[in-house]
């Protein structure tokens, strides 16, 4: 600034100078605070909310197994976890939500595989992603035992080693600089996955009680009969700690998986390996989200929050579409290619024979069964025009009845499909739907259940362990019945509730107390985060 000779001049220039240095300070802050507020939010989606992965017993490893190679394939990551060379580090994916690097650089899966008998982990670790977990990570009964098909036996084993479960889980949980959860993956019906399982749902509860705790529960054929004799015993055991311990279950149904694999794919008689390969294809979809992520939907809360309004009502149905299965699969029954639209995927998730439950319970008061909460994940070429035109031709043809107290709408989440992995399909779904016709899946365990517990069948099997026996006045060791009990309450007063959610005053006061709404406002509370 140069001064002038006439003192009013002189002040008006000065005037100015200082307005216009005003104004320069004025935008360098504002510039200032929405590059940091770019940053955060930059960084909000670029940092990762990592999930451990827990896999027991049998089935779970198995499922596992085929888990970790779907998710080796679409991230571009071999079998003994280094990067392909095609892989770009320019692709905008996640892959620390689900794996970490090690100081060599390869990446290892955040998982931890729990058994009581070798067999199966044996086989992954001759497989050929034999390379691809860290063994520290891998813990096998010193005994080999097994559970003996015992929910009993399978719970107080893990008791017993519970020092080694929680360090190999707290060491994965130190590598994580944000972790927002743990998924398992285990079946209801056996021993291992089943008393295993309940157990450490319980101590994750206990250790990380505002952690998220998602799982995939693999439920048992209930068309045939079955080999495990104490099949409903161990389900209603084990589906109690579900309903108690977990904030969001995903039902496999066996039942439905064979059906969908004959029907579907046009197996007669499919293998393990073809139903978990179906099981694994639904874990990763489900999580294509937080590993591709776009502007919603990118940690595992924000999945789960419009799912699960009531939160002891947490059990979910999943449907996927179109199917497909490995290239040697196809070249042995032959592939079926059609033309896959938005309309035509979302439309197909809401058909009964795509979803992964029993018939039974689908079927049985089909008029007064309603969905709570549908949420969509749709991968591929995807104009949001054409799913927008979708949503309203679904609602028109009223394709979806949904409960008379909640909003009638579908979620749709978005996702990238993998660079690395050529589809014959150009869009491809999963749908995760609250729906109240699982409580007849419910009930039909607990009539299994009731038919054995009252002739007192088999039940001595359990009396062998502390929880199970107690001393009578003379001092005698009997079965004790209250967990048995304790257990058929709780899982009773589930699909009572889901009862409940059917009738249109569920959440109108009842005697002055705010009835149903005093779930529905800590249905997110009850999501722990």
């Amino acid at each position: 600034f140069v001064p002038c000779r006439h003192a009013t001049l002189n002040k008006r220039v000065t005037a100015g100078y200082i307005a216009e240095t005003r104004a320069n300070h004025a935008r360098t802050r504002r510039a200032s605070v929405e590059n940091h507020l770019n940053a955060r939010y930059r960084q909000r989606r670029t940092m990762p909310r990592e999930i451990i992965t827990l896999q027991v017993g049998q089935c779970g490893n198995q499922v596992g197994a085929e888990f970790w190679k779907k998710l080796c394939a679409e991230h571009g990551i071999n079998n003994d976890g280094i990067l392909e060379e095609f892989a770009s580090q320019s692709v905008n994916d996640r892959k620390d939500v689900f794996f970490y690097q090690a100081d060599d650089e390869r990446y290892i899966p955040r998982a931890c595989l729990f058994d009581l008998e070798p067999r199966v982990i044996n086989g992954i670790q001759n497989s050929e992603i034999r390379h691809l977990f860290n063994p520290e990570n891998v813990f096998v009964s010193p005994n080999g035992g097994g559970a003996g098909n015992n929910w009993a036996s399978g719970y107080h084993q893990g008791e017993q080693v519970l020092e080694e479960i929680l360090d190999m889980i707290d060491r994965e949980a130190g590598y994580s600089d944000s972790l927002e959860g743990f998924t398992l993956a285990h079946s209801i019906a056996g021993g291992t996955g089943s008393g295993m399982g309940s157990f450490i749902l319980e101590a994750l509860n206990d250790r990380y009680p505002k952690k998220l705790i998602q799982t995939y529960s693999v439920f048992p054929n209930q068309s045939e009969s079955s080999d495990v004799v104490v099949q409903p015993y161990n389900s209603v055991l084990t589906m109690k700690r579900l309903t108690l311990n977990a904030d969001a279950v995903v039902v496999l149904d066996n039942t439905a998986l064979n059906r969908i694999a004959a029907e579907r794919l046009h197996i007669d008689n499919p293998s393990i390996a073809q139903t978990n390969t179906l099981v694994a294809t639904v874990m990763a979809a489900s999580t294509a989200t937080l590993r591709y992520p776009g502007y919603m939907n990118n940690d595992l809360m924000g999945l789960l929050a419009s799912l699960i309004p009531v939160p002891q009502c947490h059990f979910l149905m999943a449907g996927y579409t179109p199917l497909t299965l490995d290239a040697a699969t196809e070249a042995a029954y032959g592939s079926v290619v059609r033309k896959t639209t938005v309309l035509d995927v979302m439309r197909r998730l809401l058909q009964p024979k795509n979803l992964m439950v029993s018939p039974h319970a689908r079927e049985k008061d089909q008029d007064k069964s309603r969905y709570i909460s549908i949420l969509n994940i749709i991968q591929g070429d995807v104009d949001p025009g054409q799913l927008h035109q979708s949503l309203m031709r679904i609602r028109e043809r009223k394709l979806a009845s949904f409960i008379e107290w909640g909003p009638a709408s579908i979620q749709v989440a978005l996702s990238r499909s993998s660079p690395y992995i050529k589809s014959s399909h150009r869009v491809s779904g999963l749908m995760l739907a609250n729906h109240t016709s699982i409580r007849h899946l419910f009930n039909r365990t607990l009539s299994q259940f009731d038919k054995m517990y009252k002739m007192s069948a088999y039940t001595q099997t359990y009396k062998d362990y502390p929880m199970f026996t107690r001393s009578n006045a003379k001092g005698i060791e009997e079965f004790n019945p209250e967990e048995f009990e304790d257990a058929r309450e709780v899982v009773g007063a589930v699909s009572e509730e889901y009862a409940a959610c059917e009738k249109v005053d569920y959440i109108e006061p009842i005697d002055g107390i705010g009835g149903a709404v005093n779930s529905l406002s800590s249905g997110l509370s009850g999501l722990n985060v």
